[in-house]
């Protein structure tokens, strides 16, 4: 009996030893991912789901999440401080679509070709501005997390009782904008509201106009090509539109939050924003245009086309990572069409592949996609360059400096040309 019963406490004890060393081998071969997933408008709480269901199908892969930076520009900051200090804490990076040649120009970013595949066979079913976007110098340097992109908001039910028409080009938009102010009779209605601070959306701000004359600021290769007659003319709309009284007068000092706020409130007929505006309008319990907003492609100059600012965010793996092969399979999950799905059903979130656009499940979620996907394909990157944090930081200041009459919009172009002609060439 005593021989049995020590036969049964040795057996329990060595069952007690093998998964002893079983659960501490899983432990050790447990990956332990940190991503840094921008701040609240990346929508971290929807990245944190899908982390999750991640987490769920890949049981040795643990991911921590880091949030920070109210804006791009504030969050630009934080990463080259970190990525220049080679940081290897940080696996993952969520960074904007701008900076994609400038960190892996700097040696930040982990080639993702040897993981995911070449960049042409990979890119391919995504929106085409990605090809331009996250390749650099041939190889694959991040992968789209979700799109966004500069629209045209209108006041629908505006338009539809004064009888005006989607505006399509800048001079019908100041024309629609000035019949409908003047029979309102509200002083306090403005008739297009954008953005003037010298914040990033004044980049856009200087290119929407001489993009819509069919120009292009820089090639293939990031070489500047600017049109100094049509820069100027684009930025002299703009002053036009502040004289005749459809632009306030103080645009030089309008930031991306102020344009939402005005609207929301019902002070403005056309606004340009970006696609997170549309959750604001639609949502906001003070909001007193919900069911009222429209949306339309942005307006072209005469005789030229309609084009946008493409924006949205991109999953780029640190070249410090101690753990990038399975970053890079985070990656892949992140970018992937479910994905892309779930971030637009859930949170109204830009999808980086055009057949997502027309999925039953998410126009009917989110209806105002249908008339976005024809906006977001046509739309166009800004300049592509190695030295972004420069170039931005000329237009964008320069820009303001227009609005705010303190240049002209011949000195300022002018301006632009001198200080861009060495970074990019």
């Amino acid at each position: 009996m005593m021989r049995r019963t020590y036969l049964t406490a040795l057996t329990a004890a060595a069952a007690l030893v093998v998964g002893l060393a079983s659960a501490t081998t899983a432990f050790a071969q447990q990956t332990t991912l940190r991503v840094f997933s921008g701040g609240a408008n990346q929508r971290p709480d929807l990245m944190r789901k899908l982390f999750d269901q991640y987490q769920a199908k890949n049981p040795g892969v643990k991911i921590d999440i880091e949030t920070g930076g109210a804006t791009s520009e504030l969050q630009r900051q934080y990463l080259s401080t970190v990525l220049n200090a080679k940081d290897s804490a940080i696996d993952i990076y969520m960074i904007d679509i701008v900076n994609p040649a400038q960190y892996f120009g700097a040696g930040w970013l982990e080639p993702l070709d040897s993981y995911i595949g070449k960049p042409a066979d990979v890119l391919k079913p995504y929106l085409p501005v990605y090809s331009t976007s996250n390749v650099v110098d041939g190889k694959l340097a991040a992968m789209p997390a979700f799109a966004d992109a500069m629209f045209m908001y209108y006041r629908k039910d505006l338009l539809d009782k004064h009888g005006v028409k989607e505006p399509k080009t800048w001079d019908e938009l100041a024309a629609a904008a000035t019949k409908i102010q003047k029979a309102e009779g509200n002083a306090n209605l403005q008739g297009l509201s954008i953005q003037g601070a010298p914040i990033e959306g004044a980049v856009c701000t200087f290119l929407l106009p001489y993009w819509g004359q069919g120009k292009d600021f820089n090639d293939a290769s990031g070489k500047m090509t600017l049109d100094k007659a049509a820069a100027t003319k684009g930025l002299a709309t703009w002053l036009s539109m502040v004289d005749q009284g459809v632009i306030k007068k103080n645009v030089a000092e309008v930031k991306t939050p102020d344009t939402v706020n005005e609207f929301k409130a019902g002070q403005v007929i056309f606004a340009i924003n970006w696609g997170f505006a549309w959750d604001r309008f639609k949502d906001d319990k003070d909001s007193t245009v919900q069911g009222k907003v429209g949306v339309m492609p942005l307006p072209a100059m005469t005789g030229g086309k309609s084009a946008t600012c493409v924006g949205g965010w991109q999953w780029a793996v640190s070249a410090f990572s101690k753990n990038k092969p399975a970053a890079a399979n985070l990656v892949k999950f992140m970018s992937s069409p479910e994905a892309s799905k779930f971030l637009a059903q859930e949170g109204s979130l830009l999808a980086t592949y055009q057949s997502v656009y027309t999925d039953a499940d998410v126009v009917k979620a989110v209806p105002w996609f249908k008339d976005a996907a024809n906006v977001v394909i046509a739309g166009k990157s800004r300049p592509i360059s190695k030295d972004y944090g420069q170039v931005s930081d000329v237009i964008r200041t320069t820009t303001s400096a227009v609005l705010a009459r303190t240049k002209t919009p011949a000195d300022g172009v002018s301006e632009i040309e001198s200080r861009l002609a060495r970074v990019m060439r």
